[in-house]
């Protein structure tokens, strides 16, 4: 049996979403997890951007795609997810990714803030195109507090329900302020 993280749930849903061809973003890039599976899924007719703000993540994310043989898939980019509009035309991306928090086994005080979490949402909502997907991982608690959770759902909860959908779970029985999936669909 699945013991279904956080990420494995949220990765149900990029799996039953994103298609060959697809243009994705991962807005947090990490340890490259998510870049990984966004490669594989818009396979090799699509493009996935990955952006992070350490160097350390980007360098972890590419090495894993290199491993995968991933790396042609996917553009790098050091800079701030709040810049992704830069990157992207407005309504052309097919799916967006987030998680929310610090870099594990990175620096704990390098994690994400509600200054610039809230505006990349909103940036990756102009990107997105109809029926387009964002998923976000909200981690809280511990090194990172409650700020940025605080924020960001009550964000979501103002969003305009005739443009989007906004679909929030949670782990009702664990302990210790677990994270909160959320996802979001542009109509």
């Amino acid at each position: 049996m699945k013991t279904y993280q956080i990420t494995e749930w949220c990765h149900h849903f990029l799996e039953t979403h994103v298609k060959p061809g697809d243009f994705c973003i991962d807005a947090t890039a990490g340890n490259g997890w998510d870049t990984a599976l966004l490669a594989r899924l818009v396979g090799n007719e699509g493009t996935v951007l990955a952006f992070d703000i350490q160097e350390t993540a980007l360098e972890n994310t590419r090495a894993r795609l290199e491993r995968e043989d991933l790396s042609h898939r996917v553009r790098l980019i050091l800079d701030g997810h709040q810049n992704m509009e830069k990157y992207a035309q407005p309504d052309s991306v097919s799916c967006i990714v987030f998680n929310f928090g610090y870099l594990p086994s990175g620096d704990h005080a390098l994690a994400t803030r509600a200054s610039s979490s809230i505006p990349a949402i909103q940036a990756g909502l102009s990107l997105l195109k109809k029926g387009g997907m964002m998923s976000l991982c909200i981690y809280s608690g511990g090194d990172s507090g409650f700020e940025e959770r605080d924020a960001l759902l009550a964000f979501l909860k103002d969003l305009d329900y005739k443009k989007y959908i906004v679909v929030l779970s949670q782990y009702w029985n664990r302990p210790n302020h677990p994270p909160i999936p959320a996802i979001i669909f542009k109509l």
